[in-house]
């Protein structure tokens, strides 16, 4: 037996803002490294809570999680990077948070069009 999810309009438009903020944290991602995040990171925080006790809610902190953590192996790649001796390990932290990253923005908006709640 197949069930449905029924959407009302607050929870559709929550879904749509958290889909096109998927969306300009890729765009950020792919053109600046992610460095422009910070704008849809600022909306995430402010759009959060009108999502309380829906699916939509778990993507909010599933894209600032993101942000976040990206931002930290983003600065020990670039420590490691000042030691001139981890340049190497630099680059493979950068390449590792990049996919990462990349990873938890695919598998955002899959799940939020599949109307599903992160982790």
């Amino acid at each position: 037996m197949a069930s449905n999810l029924v959407l009302d309009s607050q929870v559709a438009s929550e879904k749509n803002t958290a889909w096109w903020l998927y969306i300009v944290h890729a765009v950020s991602f792919v053109f600046s490294l992610g460095a422009f995040s910070f704008i849809p990171l600022i909306i995430n925080y402010v759009k959060r809570p009108d999502s309380t006790g829906t699916f939509v809610h778990s993507h909010h902190g599933w894209q600032i999680r993101s942000f976040w953590w990206y931002l930290v192996w983003v600065a020990v790649g670039g420590a490691l990077w000042l030691t001139i001796i981890g340049i190497p390990l630099a680059f493979l932290i950068w390449a590792g948070a990049w996919l990462w990253k990349a990873y938890r923005l695919i598998k955002g908006l899959v799940d939020l069009n599949e109307n599903r709640p992160m982790p």
